[in-house]
């Protein structure tokens, strides 16, 4: 593929055109509530001691260019991913065998399976799941003659963020191409500016969507007398990205009809029960703001425990198992949070051995399998007779690739020459706890300008990792589906220096698309 398209995009700014977008952006950010609560490196508690002052959001300047085909192919596969995440959820026999080697060596993978025992040995009383998932990819064109191919980074079963936000950056990208109509005043002339904004996006509407599906299939509540019911964000304290999760939450409530409520993980065991009376096991949430008035949970909606800095004590392992006991419906059940780590990407994109991604899809057209396959990017294990070990251990061929935990939230992947070091320092018996993912390279020349939290503007050669959301309603006794929907997208963008690629994190910045 040829860098061509890349070598003048985006414009080049005067400093005065640069002031002018930087302000421009910045504003609209807070206008529309395209923002998050400031870092304590940036704004300390002394300075902002209830928590009242946010920022922009960290944001591209410019939206990136991304593949047209890589981009459709994303969309297309979701479902398809989707269903395939659901069916590996639904088959507990075969999820345990694959978990069996990390629990020994991996507190937090075991925790979360012993959540899964305690529960299955008392009996779960809601067999409905539901996924709010995302799919992230990269354009991988490892040469200029090479057209570019979509690779999958990683599958997020938990705690999929930035739909809310993601589709705010889509929103201030296309007004900055377009107003005035005929005559846009805020980026110099460009041939790609010309009838090109970037395409729809569906994120909020599609996972409120799933939310209220999965709230509708509760059906009634089974409290006696009935109660009236909601759905319950679980978050985490001194939450940065609120605005994102927001923006669910206000869809839910202003479209759906449906009351919600945000409850902190530390909070869950003080404001929510189970009676012991009810063999239906309701979760019943009392609100602290209103405190003589009960209401049923039908949909816990996890926006945290998917990290061991979310477990500082016993008392969030029991919080976590009495969400996991209760007749609410959970997104995601612990056996679907464990279906998304990575050793279960890895045996999918096995070569050698039994075929599990066909076993799982066999009332899947063979060509959709063969497209799924086709965005795996080589990965491999770390044991003694693999391929994997001597890949990673040689200092030559480590720079290829990345070493990845059965971890989400960024910061925690080991990349290239810090490989071989790494594996040595640690004992041999926790390196299966690892997998070893050969890299992708996406486009050698792409750049941009990113507009940082705390002001700082950053310009030059990038990186882009796009996520595309899919929700999905099933049955776990029996893997019927009752809803399977594709809609919204995330564009992440970092410097091409920088290895990980959290927003949240500060590795990152959102950004929108421009089609080719």
């Amino acid at each position: 593929m040829s860098d061509s398209i890349y070598t003048n995009y985006p414009p080049e700014l005067n400093p005065a055109q640069k002031d002018f977008l930087v302000k421009t952006i910045k504003d609209w950010a807070t206008q529309n509530g395209l923002m998050v609560r400031p870092h304590l490196s940036f704004v300390s508690e002394e300075s902002d001691p209830y928590g009242v002052l946010a920022t922009n959001a960290p944001v591209t300047l410019f939206p990136s260019l991304f593949p047209r085909a890589c981009f459709e192919e994303a969309k297309a596969l979701q479902t398809v991913y989707n269903q395939l995440y659901a069916a590996i959820t639904c088959n507990e026999e075969w999820l345990g065998k694959i978990m069996e080697d990390l629990i020994d060596v991996d507190d937090f993978i075991s925790g979360l399976w012993k959540v899964h025992v305690s529960v299955k040995k008392e009996g779960y009383v809601q067999n409905l799941s539901l996924g709010l998932y995302r799919s992230d990819y990269m354009a991988h064109a490892p040469t200029n003659a090479d057209a570019p191919s979509l690779k999958q980074v990683e599958f997020n079963t938990i705690s999929s963020s930035f739909g809310g936000l993601s589709s705010l950056v889509r929103k201030l990208h296309s007004e900055l191409l377009t107003s005035p109509p005929g005559y846009p005043i805020s980026y110099p002339s460009h041939p790609l500016f010309e009838s090109n904004v970037p395409p729809e996006n569906t994120a909020v509407e599609t996972l409120s969507a799933g939310l209220a599906a999965a709230h509708s299939a509760y059906g009634p509540s089974k409290s006696t007398p009935a109660l009236p019911t909601c759905i319950l964000f679980v978050v985490q304290e001194n939450e940065r990205n609120i605005f994102d999760q927001l923006a669910l939450s206000r869809q839910l409530t202003t479209v759906h009809k449906i009351p919600v409520f945000r409850l902190h993980s530390t909070e869950v065991l003080d404001h929510t029960s189970i009676p012991a009376s009810n063999a239906s096991r309701p979760l019943i949430y009392r609100p602290p703001h209103l405190p003589d008035t009960q209401f049923e949970v039908t949909t816990v909606y996890l926006r945290c425990f998917y990290a061991p800095t979310d477990y500082t004590s016993e008392r969030d392992w029991e919080a976590r198992t009495q969400l996991e006991r209760s007749a609410a419906i959970k997104c995601p059940t612990v056996l679907n949070q464990l279906a998304g780590s990575k050793i279960i990407q890895q045996v999918l994109a096995e070569t050698a051995g039994p075929d599990h991604l066909a076993n799982f899809m066999a009332d899947t057209d063979p060509a959709t399998i063969a497209r799924l396959r086709e965005t795996f990017a080589p990965q491999y294990d770390l044991s003694s007779s693999g391929r994997g070990r001597e890949l990673a251990l040689n200092p030559e061929t480590a720079l290829n690739h990345v070493l990845k935990p059965q971890r989400e939230g960024g910061g925690n992947n080991v990349y290239k020459s810090a490989i071989p070091d790494f594996l040595r320092s640690i004992p041999e018996s926790e390196w299966k706890r690892w997998i070893l993912m050969e890299l992708i390279r996406p486009p050698a020349e792409a750049k941009n300008v990113a507009l940082r939290s705390d002001g700082e503007v950053l310009s030059g050669k990038v990186i882009g990792e796009l996520g595309i959301y899919g929700t999905i309603l099933w049955d776990q006794s029996n893997g019927s589906v009752l809803q399977n929907e594709q809609g919204g997208w995330l564009m992440r963008t970092k410097a091409k220096g920088v290895n990980e690629g959290g927003v949240a994190t500060g590795f990152s910045s959102l950004d929108s698309i421009l089609l080719y």
